[in-house]
């Protein structure tokens, strides 16, 4: 957390707020352990953290366990993932986690995760786009409240330009007046527009989210889930942006 940054209160859960650091992530796996389905056989102070066994139907697996407040952390501390199974971390921001290396992502167990989820509007709907802070909007049918929405404004602009939150509404199914067939829609609102948008040729030169599903796609489709590379398109938006960071604080990695 940052200086200045509000802590993020949680509900229905032994801590008040939320972690800031490895020993909080501890406390709270303790918590949240067997209800995963682990049985914690050692915690100890050198790499890894933890053994523990978790059941699967009938039998019990042995799991090597790392806590991190980050996920990325462990690379930064140079663990070798050959001798891990798990990560155990209050936020995921690894999206290029090694193959059979577990993440245990903890703020989804206390409910205050969001994802982010890429919109497209194509140039017949930017006038609809552009007209007021309220909009009623298709949105992807796991979308829930509070989920952060990246505008991506199609060809010829080819950019996220506008930053939406899911404002809660109930998720209706109908038929749309601007495509065929069963779509879901909800009430977003918009929290800032991007005076310098993030272009897809941008996202295509970064080393992490030129990986991205939703940049080898082009775009396209419904539902583009970005919730792993947040931290990075988070960093790129306000480094070109930063007059946003007022409105965007909120939606900070550490903080969703």
């Amino acid at each position: 957390m940052r200086s200045g940054d509000k802590p993020v209160a949680l509900t229905d859960a032994p801590l008040a707020y939320a972690p800031t650091n490895e020993l909080g992530v501890v406390f709270l796996f303790a918590h949240v352990a067997r209800a995963l389905q682990f049985r914690i056989e050692e915690i100890r102070p050198h790499f890894p953290d933890c053994i523990a066994y978790r059941t699967r139907g009938d039998s019990q697996a042995k799991v090597r366990i790392e806590f991190e407040f980050r996920s990325s952390n462990f690379r930064a501390h140079h663990h070798d993932a050959s001798q891990c199974d798990a990560i155990v971390c209050w936020h995921h921001d690894w999206p290029d986690v090694p193959p059979g290396l577990e993440v245990i992502e903890l703020k989804r167990s206390f409910g205050v995760a969001r994802k982010i989820w890429i919109l497209q509007a194509i140039k017949n709907q930017w006038e609809t786009l552009d007209d007021g802070d309220v909009l009623y909007w298709q949105l992807s049918k796991n979308a829930t409240p509070k989920d952060v929405l990246l505008m991506y404004r199609c060809t010829p602009v080819s950019a996220i330009t506008d930053v939406f939150i899911f404002a809660g509404e109930a998720v209706s199914r109908g038929d749309a007046d601007w495509r065929d067939g069963e779509c879901y829609a909800g009430e977003i609102h918009r929290m800032c527009r991007l005076a310098s948008p993030l272009f897809l040729e941008d996202m295509r030169r970064h080393r992490i989210v030129q990986t991205a599903s939703f940049v080898r796609r082009n775009m396209q489709g419904v539902g583009l889930m970005a919730t792993e590379y947040w931290p990075y398109l988070y960093e790129m938006i306000l480094e070109r942006n930063p007059e946003a960071a007022e409105h965007l604080t909120a939606l900070s990695p550490d903080r969703l």
